[in-house]
């Protein structure tokens, strides 16, 4: 602290502040710093106390208020409140940018007058570009609104629903859910109720006993044990078998279960996190998913963002999954071949992108994709092999504005589908892998065809 901030503040509020193991500031209503611990400073690699800069400037590189940058700014909030605030932003470091979930307290004087903001700063696992795997990336305005979702209902243990579109990333946001929760030190499993049958749905979430069932050859522990203190994803909840719904019912309400083949009650203590691409309410309303586990699961519903509502994501995520690729080379990619990449609905989303990124890192010889090799690689997409032109063309000169149109786009993804299933000859592994999706989901898409 400087000599400054040491008259001016008490010294019990100062030997606090550089207590804390978090990086806190202590700013004032023209959001200038007054103080900062250690932690912050470490945190931007600076012996400089920062005193007398704006929190924006150090943590932004911005001359405005985060209000007017595009960001929630927790002091505004807090003035209309009086009560402490919290957001999620996106801050400059030295090593570059990173999110954080900024919680803002306000300190009154002994006339309850908000004279000082406190700042506490916990860096999120979110990735802004490194091209780490596992990691989720984003700064588009609708990812953001997610983001701070994902935050506020990862330190609770309320029940999360995702809902979002094949490819849009479900999984990954669970995972986020998971590290930020309290239960991170313990495991997450994924349960991938989209390709478990009914006979096998119970035994591998309960487990079983010995000579349960034809083929039990010995006592088996289920997935809702081996999740025991840490979460437990239900990928794709809307395929549970109706049948098993009330006996997740009875898992989440009570906490116990039994083996197939036991009559022991057990009990397991786990947070659930489920996700679907399906509409869940039109489900409970055709009899099909039950209204009880309904509200259950979806305490806390979480849409997804789909990749058209997120153009100002592209450069980023195009860059980030090359950086992911398997090649034998760093590959680059042109400003052209970005802008390309934004004219395209993108039926199966992040997946989608990565596989027409794979397939032009292919055709590349150089050192970075182009435009013509982005053109290339969507041409090879079985999305756009359709049966007349005038389709081929419409799925592929679709504007990022009528691409956010979700009528618009399940129109499109069910003539190509039609059409692809006509031409294709290969396996349905392969038709899954063309496609950019899962085998499951693939099978999923085709019984809903068929209905």
């Amino acid at each position: 602290m400087t000599a400054t901030a040491s008259r001016t503040l008490p010294a019990m509020l100062l030997s606090y502040l550089e207590s804390l193991p978090e990086p806190h500031i202590l700013f004032d209503h023209d959001y200038r710093i007054v103080a900062s611990n250690t932690a912050y400073r470490t945190l931007y690699a600076t012996d400089d106390t920062m005193i007398g800069k704006t929190c924006h400037q150090v943590s932004h590189h911005s001359d405005v208020p985060c209000d007017q940058a595009g960001e929630t700014c927790p002091l505004s909030a807090a003035l209309i409140s009086g009560q402490r605030e919290r957001t999620t932003h996106l801050h400059h470091l030295p090593s570059g940018q990173a999110y954080f979930n900024v919680e803002l307290t306000p300190l009154r004087d002994d006339d309850n007058g908000v004279i000082y903001f406190l700042e506490k700063m916990e860096p999120l696992r979110i990735d802004t570009g490194s091209g780490r795997e596992g990691r989720l990336v984003g700064k588009a305005p609708a990812f953001r609104r997610m983001l701070d979702n994902v935050v506020r209902a990862g330190e609770a243990e309320i029940s999360v629903l995702l809902l979002g579109e094949s490819g849009t990333g479900k999984e990954l946001v669970a995972h986020a859910l998971h590290d930020i929760s309290p239960r991170r030190a313990r495991t997450l499993v994924v349960v991938e109720c989209a390709s478990l049958s009914e006979a096998l749905f119970e035994s591998e979430l309960f487990g079983h006993e010995r000579g349960a069932f034809t083929g039990a050859t010995s006592t088996k522990q289920g997935l809702v044990e081996s999740a025991n203190g840490g979460t437990l994803f239900l990928d794709e909840v809307g395929d549970i078998p109706l049948s098993m719904q009330v006996k997740l019912l009875r898992l989440i309400e009570t906490g116990c279960y039994r083996r197939v083949g036991s009559t022991e009650l057990r009990h397991t203590d786990l947070r659930i996190i489920s996700a679907t691409h399906r509409d869940l309410k039109a489900m409970v309303a055709a009899g099909t998913f039950r209204q009880d586990l309904f509200f259950r699961l979806s305490a806390f519903p979480i849409r997804i963002p789909p990749l058209r509502e997120r153009i100002e994501d592209f450069e980023l995520l195009a860059r980030t999954l090359l950086k992911r690729l398997p090649l034998s080379r760093e590959l680059g990619i042109a400003p052209a071949a970005i802008e390309r990449l934004k004219h395209y609905a993108y039926p199966g989303n992040i997946r989608e992108m990565r596989n027409i990124l794979e397939r032009a890192a292919l055709m590349a010889d150089g050192s970075r994709l182009t435009e013509s090799h982005i053109e290339q690689a969507m041409d090879d997409s079985i999305w756009q092999v359709a049966g007349t032109a005038d389709a081929r063309a419409d799925a592929d000169a679709i504007p990022p504005a009528r691409a956010r149109d979700p009528l618009r786009l399940k129109t499109l993804e069910s003539d190509a589908l039609k059409a692809a299933l006509a031409q294709h000859r290969g396996s349905r592994k392969s038709f899954a892998d063309a496609l950019g999706i899962s085998e499951r989901t693939l099978y999923r898409r085709l019984r809903t065809r068929s209905e």
